[in-house]
């Protein structure tokens, strides 16, 4: 029976690994968001940096694990086969939910989410053993160590509340200092703010990031523990020395410099103090078992009390700390969620337009609503005078480049972000209030970011529905872990190695599907990122990028036109819903390229500026063929769903038989601006009369019907509202075609 623990133990060594994988890909926002988001350096500088601070942190973590050991749990209460179940419980749970999060682009906390499923796991085998011995729920405080649990809780509150106003209010200073024009008073107040950053970057790494480091002596944390104004004052003087000499001398940019280390500074506490999260509970049930088959020890494992795990300074191995630095860093480079996960901070936090990911909701308007008639009773309070003058401290510069070259924010903010993070994890630390990494510096992001009126009318309901969206999902983490690792654990129990087994499977199927579902996401959104070319300039590079948008719609168009006709006539409900959600993604797409029209218009050289309205006017017949489109299915799905009787044999084979007609057309224009053989577009044109008097005998086909053998209402109001949709697709393809043909008559007629 000992090799099923010994299986186990490998399980949790696999499991601790993925965890490794999935915390990194969700918590290397924390620390990645403001230098990529800046650009204030290259990607690989900003990667190698983070990386030797995450290895840095991971090798000189001193492994303390009492917080999986017995933070949660009392483990002299539980068996040794109790804290396995328990620890396989947890580690399930959270690589699974980590994962999910990861997939959404939701950044939450691992910190929540292993106490939340250690609380979970521990709580219903505590409940279980009390319900055996004496059904008395008083006892489970015996078992149960709840005010780690209510102190995350208090922390996820004040980590909001606290981050997102000092966010603000720092931001706001120091563009009210610099401006947007930063070079103006950059050399008169760059080096005080440049050592302000980094006395506490340096406090940050300092308490924070080298508590756990076991090589500084105990003297030494004494000292930086008892002396924290001391260590202030000289180290403000040092750096503002350094940065003056930097700027003068050495000519760098003090912001970049700012950037780089306070990029490796909360890389470094990352690795150093969240490492607990991903490779702590491993390590206990290592520990477990080094308990359980010590020399002399004769108990079984369900007789076995682990007060062992009680015990103080329990250090890791080193090798587990250094092959968990070594994952890290392996995922910082490789992992696509990290993208994933940093895009949705970045989109919030962004200055200027662009593609909102989150819809706005009641809760965002009203909120944005009361916002702006706060403003309006703050403006009519301020003199005129002094409102015009902060206002003219906002006045951003124009980015000549390319959208996609430009910054999401400038280095103003990016090394705000940076110090007010590090400054508030430091006070929390030496206070010893258990503030979480990722709502910190998540809010210090969204309050600079609102501070800098990156928040516009134009984009606040959005930016406010989304921040809602992430702190829910740091709720519905804690709850989510609860419940998931309770129920894990108590099948594990019951089940025992079946149940053990079984979850394994589902672990690896659960993984290979998330993998395979992030991988078509991704590719779908590198295929409307193909389609937004708001960066063409020129009247040729427009016929071009028009002509391979109309193919991609009329491609897809002519699939699901067909598609949808055959799933209808097989009463097929499943096809039809794949369906729905092919046009979905095609809606998307040109509602991609409708958003974008405002950078295309911008963008474009004098020269080609009239070809404005004719891409317009592309835009706006392909969105009317995705609507007839879109009635079509929708309607015919309805039809389906609801049970109705089904179409007559008759009707099913005159729309088949314009559906042929009209594949057939399709085809030709898809090869036509494939090919861009404009020269065919006449031959094109010509048969609309023909395929549209075809489909007006259909609808009279179906009149006649009606006065003799049609008895269903709802058969009729379908056909008729599936042939005139069709009426309308054609008529705005061919509406199309005609405004194509007519423009490169006119483009070629300039030359």
């Amino acid at each position: 029976m000992d090799q099923i623990y010994v299986i186990m133990l490998l399980a949790l060594g696999i499991l601790a690994i993925t965890d490794l994988m999935v915390g990194v890909s969700n918590d290397a926002v924390n620390f990645l968001n403001s230098a990529i988001g800046s650009k204030a350096v290259s990607f690989k500088t900003i990667m190698i940096v983070a990386s030797i601070g995450v290895a840095v942190g991971a090798l000189y973590s001193n492994g303390m694990m009492e917080i999986a050991r017995n933070g949660i749990f009392t483990p002299s209460m539980f068996s040794f086969n109790d804290v396995i179940i328990i620890f396989l419980a947890v580690m399930i749970t959270d690589v699974l939910l980590l994962d999910v999060f990861n997939s959404l682009g939701l950044p939450t906390s691992t910190t929540v989410s292993v106490i939340f499923s250690l609380l979970g796991a521990s709580v219903v085998l505590a409940i279980y053993k009390v319900y055996l011995i004496d059904g008395d729920m008083d006892n489970l405080g015996a078992y149960i160590n709840t005010k780690k649990a209510s102190e995350i809780v208090y922390s996820i509150l004040l980590s909001v509340l606290l981050s997102f106003g000092l966010g603000t209010i720092v931001q706001y200073v120091s563009r009210l200092i610099f401006t947007f024009h930063i070079d103006k008073r950059y050399k008169y107040v760059g080096a005080i703010f440049g050592g302000i950053a980094m006395t506490a970057i340096t406090f940050f790494i300092l308490v924070k990031g080298l508590k756990s480091v076991t090589f500084v002596p105990s003297s030494v944390k004494d000292f930086i523990k008892d002396s924290p104004f001391i260590i202030i004052g000289y180290s403000l003087v040092f750096w503002t020395i350094v940065c003056q000499f930097l700027m003068s001398i050495v000519k760098y940019n003090i912001f970049k410099f700012i950037i780089i280390v306070g990029t490796f500074g909360l890389a470094l506490a990352f690795a150093g103090n969240d490492l607990v999260n991903f490779i702590g509970v491993p390590i206990a049930a290592y520990q477990a078992y080094e308990i359980y088959v010590a020399p002399g020890q004769n108990l079984g494992a369900t007789e076995l009390m682990m007060s062992g795990l009680e015990e103080e300074n329990l250090p890791a191995p080193f090798i587990f700390l250094a092959m968990a630095g070594a994952v890290m860093v392996y995922t910082l480079w490789t992992s696509k969620k990290a993208r994933t996960v940093i895009e949705t901070e970045q989109n919030l936090s962004r200055q200027g337009e662009g593609t909102e990911k989150y819809n706005a909701n009641n809760l965002s308007r009203n909120i944005v609503r009361g916002m702006l008639y706060v403003g309006k009773v703050i403006s009519f309070i301020l003199p005129k005078s002094l409102k015009a003058k902060l206002d003219a401290q906002f006045i951003q510069l124009e980015v000549k480049a390319k959208r996609d070259k430009q910054p999401m924010f400038d280095m103003v903010r990016a090394s705000v972000n940076l110090v007010v993070a590090s400054v508030l994890i430091s006070i929390g630390t030496s206070l010893k209030l258990p503030l979480s990494t990722t709502y910190v510096t998540f809010m210090v992001a969204m309050g600079s970011s609102f501070a800098d009126r990156a928040w516009d009318r134009e984009s606040a309901v959005y930016r406010v529905a989304g921040v809602f969206n992430v702190i829910g999902g740091w709720f519905v983490t804690a709850i989510v872990a609860f419940l998931s690792s309770a129920i894990i654990a108590y099948v594990l129990f019951i089940g025992e190695v079946y149940a053990f087994f079984a979850f394994m499977i589902v672990v690896a199927i659960f993984f290979y599907r998330s993998n395979q579902i992030h991988k078509r996401k991704m590719k779908e959104e590198d295929d409307i990122k193909k389609l937004k070319k708001e960066d063409i300039v020129t009247i040729k590079e427009i016929i071009n990028e028009s002509s391979q948008q109309i193919s991609r719609v009329i491609y897809t168009t002519n699939k699901v036109y067909t598609d949808v006709l055959d799933n209808l006539g097989l009463q097929d409900l499943a096809k039809l819903k794949e369906n729905k959600k092919t046009l979905k993604k095609l809606e998307k797409e040109v509602d991609e390229l409708k958003s974008n029209v405002y950078y295309f218009i911008k963008n474009l050289d004098e020269t080609s500026v009239e070809a404005s309205k004719f891409y317009v006017m592309i835009l706006g017949y392909l969105q009317d063929m995705i609507q007839s489109l879109a009635f079509i299915t929708q309607n015919s799905y309805s039809h389906i769903n609801n049970n109705h009787k089904q179409l007559k044999f008759n009707q099913i084979r005159d729309l088949k038989s314009i559906d042929v007609e009209l594949k057939k057309l399709f085809d030709t224009i898809e090869t036509i601006f494939k090919d861009q053989s404009f020269d065919r577009l006449d031959e094109v044109l010509k048969e609309k009369n023909q395929i549209l008097n075809n489909v007006s005998e259909l609808i009279q086909k179906q009149i006649t019907r009606i006065r003799t053998v049609e008895t269903s209402p709802k058969n009729s109001k379908l056909y008729f509202g599936l042939l005139l949709e069709t009426n309308d697709l054609i008529k705005a393809t061919m509406n199309l075609l005609e405004l194509f043909k007519e423009f490169t008559i006119h483009v070629k007629s300039k030359k």
